[in-house]
């Protein structure tokens, strides 16, 4: 017989493969929340490119008038779970002792209903980190929901992480568009280790002329306005 948190997740596995948009995927993160026990659902997905701007993508169902007051006081720098899911992977449990420095924030978060909250953050290998957090406004978060519903927070974190990374790279424009052929990602890597367009063409037998000619072409497709920035650039896109 199968375990019932592998048929919850199958169910929801199911869901979430038709997911085509954000929209879409806000209504099936919402009812897998509801089904957990949480009146809300949100994911804040954090992009590493542009380096100089990361951009972050937030989605959930909570009320409007939470979702201006966060945005126009700026909670964003200053949410103490947004500041852990940078640096690690543990879940985190509203509290008064999490949001000790972050007063008004936690404050305006109870005006708004907002009082029990579960924050599990996830990472990826492409520099993609999200935090998805269930929450709801009464009833806290006893030990043994918190034992029983740790594989299931868990798992659905990770899925709507993939699911929406998927979504944000089917965009016209996106970064996981950006394809090197195989001449390119040499004449990269070997910039990437400091060798000079002379010394590339020695190690690759070629000429020097065509080394510039494939990084600037690889330049051209990454967006990078130099050889520096290009080779972060598909670095941090696993490219080489």
């Amino acid at each position: 017989m199968m375990h019932p948190h592998y048929l919850w997740q199958q169910t929801w596995q199911e869901r979430l493969v038709q997911v085509c948009t954000e929209a879409e995927l806000m209504s099936v993160m919402a009812q897998a929340a509801n089904q957990l026990g949480f009146e809300f659902g949100a994911i804040g997905m954090r992009l590493p490119l542009p380096l100089s701007n990361p951009k972050t993508v937030m989605l959930s169902n909570y009320a409007p008038a939470w979702r201006e007051r966060y945005e126009t006081a700026r909670y964003l720098s200053v949410d103490p779970t947004v500041a852990h899911a940078v640096l690690s992977t543990r879940p985190v449990l509203w509290s008064d002792q999490v949001f000790a420095q972050a007063g008004q924030l936690w404050e305006d978060a109870h005006a708004h209903g907002l009082r029990v909250g579960w924050a599990q953050p996830m990472h990826d290998i492409k520099g993609i980190a999200s935090l998805l957090t269930l929450s709801r406004s009464h009833d806290a978060i006893s030990p043994a929901e918190l034992g029983d519903k740790t594989p299931q927070v868990a798992w659905l974190a990770q899925a709507v992480h993939e699911t929406l990374a998927g979504v944000l790279a089917s965009r016209p424009g996106s970064a996981a568009e950006v394809k090197l052929t195989v001449r390119e990602i040499d004449v990269l890597r070997w910039a990437g280790d400091g060798k000079t367009a002379g010394e590339t063409a020695d190690i690759l037998g070629i000429a020097e002329r065509t080394v510039v000619f494939h990084i600037d072409n690889a330049l051209r497709r990454l967006g990078a306005g130099n050889k520096t920035a290009g080779v972060l650039k598909a670095a941090m896109l696993r490219l080489i």
